[in-house]
């Protein structure tokens, strides 16, 4: 286990935690010798200590690594499962860990034929299949950077990413499978192409392995098994040793309300964190099988593909997780043996809705953890998970983000689970809870910080000149300590977290913060409401609190629910909780890709919307209002901002 030094006597969680955020520099390097970190030049210094954290200060200098290295030694002969492959109605397929470092090398090996170097740029539009992992350790191989996006993201949106980044190779796919409807990606594909001048090859993977799509339109084209085939097949897969902070990988904020930020994360601090996150907190080893339902747009992608580093087996799901039926997930931690299943907070709460019951359908002897995150896992999915899923199981919801590409708070199976929180500050992560004074508090809500360095703290922002967008995202609003934009609560008996949503959408009326998620466990409570949305709206000087209400089918929206559901948020949390207006919505709660629900939008555009109003009219404000088309080309159903603007209410 770790150890805490000799004079530090650590007996409980709470010990090691509390040593893990005091003495940070031994502690990481306790995960780096843990772990069994690969590299081939120590450190010599573990922190730049003298430097702020808003300096972005730097870890394990002087050391040289590589991530895929780190992945794939001792793994040339290795026949355990490495990657299972799944989607709507497919065969599963599988990768040895032996398998995967063959295919990483060839393709590692072609890419350099096509001219990849160290800190060139590797894009992939790209489904969640063996081939993009393979794509992407091949690239951290050779010490290129790899970013992805899902091929559900419309070209819009595609390209206000990878145009910022100029990638050199693209890879994609000539059809995607959702809801039981094969898509040709070709024309998609092809506008992306054209937009990436940079780009020099197009490496497409064929959607059944066997499908000959047309790819014409599409200049510098060629097929996977052709890109693999350029590759030397007497060249050894040969790992690029670079400095812990050499960039891995490109996420990319949501662009909700604006350009989305480039993040850059580094090799060394991904690998620690996730190897910390996976080995030393959720015990995942080389007898685990990890699920999570992702695609390669979100955080959670590079989070699953980490499990491989410490000997953990993948399984990676493309399509709808309904398809071709309710039980498909389950059929799956059953057939394969799967021991961690991860999925989010909307799905377990689908399940609910529809009062699907796994445990009454399948058996999950081998599932032992359950996480959930995109939003806060409301304490009535809680039940249903214990109830209807497993009961012993250790369910964690966990909370981090694209900012981190990891977590803040989330799964340690040597602690308990309480209904409604999320398990544990993550170690090493100097997680506080601030009143909006710099004061720390407990038992009362306030604002995610992080007080200390951490080694996945992002190394820079792509084409951010001076690093003025990154000091901005999250050092503007306290000076030298990281604002993460989450309202929480640290619950003083337990220790555990309550996350209340994001802190840039915290509901503020008459100058009273509180996070929409304490109203949504209210309304989660009336069967007569399938979902709801909480926003804040300016109004003149002040906010006022908008709650939309979406209702089941067969129930109507009425003055009487809406003032039930105000009298019990009046009575279980305070009169200032209570919504000004309670509305009824039919086209559905908005939704990004990844399924989180839209509420910074639809701030905006209600807020924008009452701003012209008072300014020209109600007409004009319909007629010159529109919302942000970046936001709406990251929402998994855009038409849904539509029903705002035929809403008199919000004018007025």
């Amino acid at each position: 286990m770790l150890s805490a030094g000799p004079y530090c006597r650590v007996e409980t969680y709470d010990d090691l935690y509390a040593w893990s955020v005091t003495d940070i520099e031994s502690f990481w390097a306790d995960v780096w010798e843990f772990t069994g970190t690969v590299s081939s030049e120590q450190y010599t210094q573990i922190l730049e200590s003298e430097k702020a954290m808003d300096q972005i200060p730097k870890w394990f200098i002087g050391s040289k690594l590589n991530y895929a290295e780190n992945v794939l030694q001792g793994m040339s002969d290795c026949q355990r499962v490495a990657i299972y492959s799944a989607g709507e109605g497919r065969t599963v397929d599988s990768l040895t860990f032996s398998q995967l470092y063959e295919k990483v090398r060839l393709c590692a090996s072609a890419m350099r034929k096509a001219g990849l170097a160290p800190g060139d740029r590797v894009a992939g539009y790209i489904p969640n299949v063996a081939e993009a992992v393979v794509a992407f350790l091949a690239a951290a191989s050779i010490g290129a950077i790899w970013s992805s996006t899902s091929t559900d993201f419309g070209t819009t949106a595609v390209l206000d990413r990878f145009a910022q980044i100029a990638p050199k190779l693209l890879f994609s796919t000539d059809a995607t499978c959702y809801n039981g409807k094969i898509h040709s990606h070709v024309d998609k594909l092809s506008a992306v192409a054209q937009g990436l001048p940079s780009v020099s090859h197009v490496v497409v993977i064929p959607y059944d392995g066997k499908q000959q799509a047309d790819l014409s339109q599409i200049s510098n084209a060629s097929r996977w098994d052709e890109f693999l085939a350029t590759a030397d097949d007497s060249t050894d897969l040969a790992f690029a040793q670079l400095a812990f902070d050499h960039p891995l990988v490109i996420l990319f904020s949501s662009g909700t309300t604006g350009k989305p930020k480039c993040l850059v994360h580094s090799a060394g601090g991904l690998l620690l964190q996730h190897r910390k996150e996976h080995y030393v907190s959720q015990d995942l080893g080389p007898e685990d099988v990890l699920l999570y339902y992702t695609t390669t747009g979100w955080m959670m992608w590079n989070w699953l593909v980490a499990a491989l580093s410490v000997g953990s087996a993948i399984v990676l799901y493309e399509g709808s997780p309904f398809k071709p039926a309710t039980s498909t997930m389950w059929d799956l931690v059953d057939s394969l043996g799967i021991t961690a299943f991860g999925t989010s907070a909307k799905y377990i709460q689908t399940l609910e809705d529809i009062d699907y019951r796994p445990k009454e359908h399948h058996s999950l002897a081998t599932l032992k953890a359950i996480y959930s995150t995109a939003s806060p896992l409301k304490p009535n999915s809680f039940d249903f998970v214990y109830e209807h899923i497993k009961s012993n199981v250790c369910l964690s919801s966990v909370t981090g983000g694209t900012d981190i590409c990891s977590l803040f708070c989330g799964a340690n199976t040597s602690l308990p689970v309480y209904r409604g929180e999320v398990q544990a500050r993550g170690l090493g992560m100097a997680v506080e809870c601030w009143d909006g004074e710099r004061n720390p508090v407990l038992g009362q809500s306030g604002d995610l910080v992080c007080v200390k360095p951490f080694p996945c703290m992002p190394v820079y922002f792509w084409g951010d000149e001076g690093g003025k967008r990154y000091h901005a995202a999250y050092f503007d609003h306290y000076p030298h300590v990281w604002y993460h934009g989450d309202f929480m609560i640290i619950d003083k008996a337990t220790g555990g977290v309550h996350m209340l949503g994001r802190s840039d959408g915290t509901l503020n009326p008459a100058g009273v913060r509180f996070g929409s998620a304490e109203l949504y466990n209210i309304v989660d409570t009336y069967p007569e409401v399938a979902d709801s949305l909480v926003v804040g709206q300016q109004y003149g000087v002040d906010e006022r609190v908008l709650m939309f209400l979406q209702m089941t089918e067969g129930h109507q929206f009425t003055a009487d629910i809406a003032k039930r559901i105000n009298m019990h948020i009046r009575s279980h949390l305070s009169p200032r909780h209570m919504p000004a207006l309670t509305l009824p919505i039919a086209g559905g709660i908005p939704y990004t890709i990844n399924g989180k629900k839209v509420e910074i939008a639809v701030k905006k555009l209600v807020s924008d919307l009452y701003r012209a109003a008072q300014e020209s009219g109600p007409d004009v404000a319909l007629a010159t209002v529109k919302a942000d088309e970046k936001a709406t080309s990251t929402l998994a159903n855009p038409e849904s901002l539509l029903q705002f603007y035929a809403m008199p209410e919000l004018l007025s």
